[in-house]
């Protein structure tokens, strides 16, 4: 008895213990506490069930025993049962002939083919309020649960009420933190605004440097060939023309040169009189005629065809055009941007660019340099888009890992800046998030699969990381992941190794 005592003692200190630390897997405790019962009362099955206020049924939230799975998928009135009776009456009770009980329901042990002999059911309280009940079922080798059993699992019983307030505190904590973290996310700049213009973000001194002659360019009238990768945010710089020039006030209209077919390449941009063509049931107005006293931004110029490029030309010529099927000349007042990332003057050498539309557009050529050669920018970039996929994600995450900041600053972004944003958005949206939100963004969440060919894109520190984990990997691969193998074939301590492995984050 005084063993049984000892081990009764051992199980309420340990139970304890994980209660007052932080509750993280509150159904593997309250299974522990479950467990714990049955072994220390010579019970052959045990279970807990909750209370759901808002449908008055009890649910087994743990069940164990023989028929512990089967036992999960029931649900009993508070009223039935004696379950029912112990949430009602909140007082536990001793049964040693439960199947001959009128509280029983014999339904459910007749389903599952586990028949209760005898049974203690004690109530789990809080504020002297039943929230659950915690039974045990047929006590070993045909004995009868005693007081000295019901006094145990009144005891435990406490302990499951105090473990799931205990939760419940924590998780209106943490609900509470997330609503703040959310709000504040929410004040942050969006990559659009209200008004249709992107957040421009920059700290490299090549982009400042752009934006300092982008303020002297904005003050004219000149057109501007804005050049550059796919991806390096022409048309941002396009915005930024229009909104520190003295148009900033009028439209800033958006043209997709490669989205127009050359059969309403007239009609969009310069609009038609109703029924000029089929389908053309009322008057409409073109792009320049939107745009009139703004700016016009003409992007992915260089996907115009032949014909197109000379029509264009004479509207940039003249800033004269009719609408398709009229004959009215309408002048218009327009600032003239346009962008691509072909190599206009080599179309212009094969005959496939018009020289002179290209000398018309071209007055101030801007070539924005990719985000290879603006590392500088990449962390700003990275961190805005988390807060904005935070926010649209409704996710929480503490920023980013070490190795994903060291794997963004090796890979050479071939996309640049929306591939950046695209891998990030995906980033958020498949990563999952700890209760405690404290998750950080890593390598693997990013997918970034790094050239061994572009180390020297990339810092020494960077590339000397990159070159060692490779070399570590290449050496464990071909020692079939055996660190002692490893070690020895790299003529390292072991214990370096397994050092090495923890720091640059390789898994197999």
């Amino acid at each position: 008895m005084q063993t049984v005592d000892i081990q009764k003692f051992n199980a309420l200190v340990d139970i304890n213990t994980r209660i007052n630390s932080s509750i993280q897997d509150l159904t593997g405790l309250l299974t522990e506490i479950i467990d714990s019962a049955a072994k220390l009362c010579d019970a052959e099955a045990s279970s807990l069930l909750l209370l759901d206020r808002k449908t008055d049924l009890l649910y087994f939230e743990v069940a164990l025993g023989p028929k512990g799975m089967d036992v999960k998928r029931f649900q009993i009135d508070k009223d039935k049962g004696i379950a029912g009776w112990v949430v009602k009456h909140n007082e536990p009770v001793v049964l040693t002939d439960a199947e001959n009980d009128e509280r029983h329901i014999d339904s459910i042990s007749n389903e599952i083919g586990y028949f209760c002999k005898t049974m203690l059911a004690v109530p789990m309280r809080v504020k002297n309020e039943c929230i659950g009940v915690i039974e045990l079922i047929n006590k070993k080798n045909g004995q009868f649960f005693s007081g000295d059993d019901m006094d145990w699992l009144l005891i435990l019983a406490n302990h499951a009420a105090l473990a799931i307030i205990n939760a419940q505190n924590i998780k209106k904590a943490q609900n509470e933190i997330r609503q703040l973290q959310v709000a504040m996310i929410e004040k942050i700049d969006k990559w659009e605004t209200e008004d249709g213009y992107h957040t421009f973000i920059a700290k490299s001194p090549v982009i400042l440097e752009k934006l300092e002659l982008i303020d002297r360019i904005a003050q004219t009238n000149s057109s501007v060939l804005i050049l550059g990768e796919s991806g390096v945010g022409k048309e941002l710089f396009a915005e930024q023309i229009h909104l520190r020039g003295p148009r900033k006030k009028a439209p800033f209209v958006r043209v997709n040169c490669a989205a127009l077919p050359d059969n309403l390449f007239e009609s969009e941009l310069f609009g038609h009189k109703k029924g000029a063509f089929t389908g053309a049931i009322s008057d409409r107005k073109g792009r320049f005629e939107t745009a009139n006293g703004g700016t016009v931004f003409l992007d992915e110029i260089g996907e115009l065809s032949l014909s197109m490029q000379a029509k264009l030309l004479r509207v940039l010529q003249d800033k004269t055009f009719e609408r398709v099927g009229d004959s009215t000349p309408i002048t218009v007042d327009v600032r003239v941007l346009a962008a691509t990332n072909r190599d206009i003057e080599v179309m212009v050498k094969r005959g496939e660019f018009r020289n002179d539309l290209y000398y018309r557009i071209s007055v101030f050529p801007l070539l924005i340099p990719p985000l290879r050669q603006r590392m500088e920018d990449i962390t700003e970039l990275a961190n805005f888009f988390l807060k904005k996929f935070m926010m649209e994600t409704k996710k929480i995450f503490a920023g980013f890992s070490t190795d994903a900041v060291e794997a963004m600053f090796a890979y050479p972004w071939p996309g640049n800046i929306r591939e950046l944003e695209n891998c990030i958005e995906r980033a958020c949206v498949l990563a999952t998030v700890p209760s405690d939100g404290a998750h950080f963004l890593n390598k693997n969440d990013l997918f970034l699969k790094i050239d061994p060919n572009e180390e020297e894109t990339c810092s020494l520190k960077t590339a000397v990381t990159i070159f060692k984990t490779r070399f570590i990997k290449k050496a464990l691969y071909e020692n079939e992941w055996n660190q002692t193998k490893t070690a020895k074939a790299l003529d390292i301590q072991r214990t370096y190794l397994s050092k090495l492995i923890q720091e640059l984050g390789i898994k197999e």
